[in-house]
């Protein structure tokens, strides 16, 4: 471990997209103490949003209260995610896929995109992404891939290995964390998962350091109000060569 780098100065937020609301157990939940352990044990401030237990409006717009929903707590909790260094959306597969609750929180953030920080980048800028999946069915991979290309679309950065998950023996069967006949946890042995997931936590750990000690992504080359006024940074119109 580089000694001089320290992490006590980030915060990080985990948003879990289980379908399960509180009190009851979350499989995800389980993985997600797995990563957030190793940066709190680096001094990170890190917060775990249940987004089952809000009411969060569906949508693409920052308040769906102006676009007819009664209530949204979206607003509130989204003052949480815009000042985190580091964004985890974590949640399960059903068929194949991301849950509802993974696809909502992606909506929202997406209903963020166009906000500009005070550089004039999109608001994003500078904040890490990953992803941590759990299931019994296939598609690990195919629903990182769709977060992390979401987040990376949106302005986030994406470290090397940015995500990790858990999958059980496809079908029916137990989850990550579920209690075995001897006490033990299912998953919890596993090397696979405790490898990536250790990974996902240190380069995500790694490239917040990075971005908040130059300053962010370099504000050159991608503010939107300067290409509207005219702004080309070296852009050359194919039809004037």
């Amino acid at each position: 471990m580089d000694m001089d780098s320290k992490y006590d100065d980030l915060s990080a937020v985990y948003i879990n997209c289980t379908l399960t609301k509180s009190p009851a157990e979350s499989h995800t939940g389980n993985l997600i103490e797995v990563s957030r352990k190793i940066m709190e044990k680096q001094g990170v401030a890190t917060e775990v949003i249940r987004a089952i237990d809000h009411d969060i409006a569906s949508g693409v717009y920052p308040d769906m209260t102006q676009k007819g929903w009664e209530t949204d707590e979206w607003p509130e909790l989204y003052k949480k995610i815009r000042v985190a260094d580091i964004v985890i959306i974590a949640g399960p597969i059903w068929l194949g896929d991301n849950s509802s609750e993974t696809k909502k929180i992606i909506e929202r953030l997406y209903a963020q995109s166009g906000d500009l920080n005070d550089r004039g980048q999109y608001d994003f800028y500078g904040k890490v992404g990953g992803a941590l999946i759990t299931g019994n069915e296939d598609g690990v991979k195919h629903c990182a891939m769709n977060i992390l290309y979401s987040l990376q679309h949106i302005g986030f950065t994406i470290p090397p290995a940015a995500d990790a998950g858990w999958i059980g023996e496809i079908g029916p069967g137990p989850s990550y964390g579920d209690k075995k006949q001897d006490g033990t946890r299912v998953g919890y042995d596993s090397n696979f998962t405790n490898r990536n997931t250790t990974f996902a936590a240190w380069n995500m750990l790694h490239m917040a350091r990075m971005l908040k000690s130059s300053g962010g992504i370099p504000a050159f080359g991608n503010l939107p109000k300067q290409w509207e006024a005219g702004t080309r940074f070296d852009f050359e119109n194919p039809e004037y060569r």
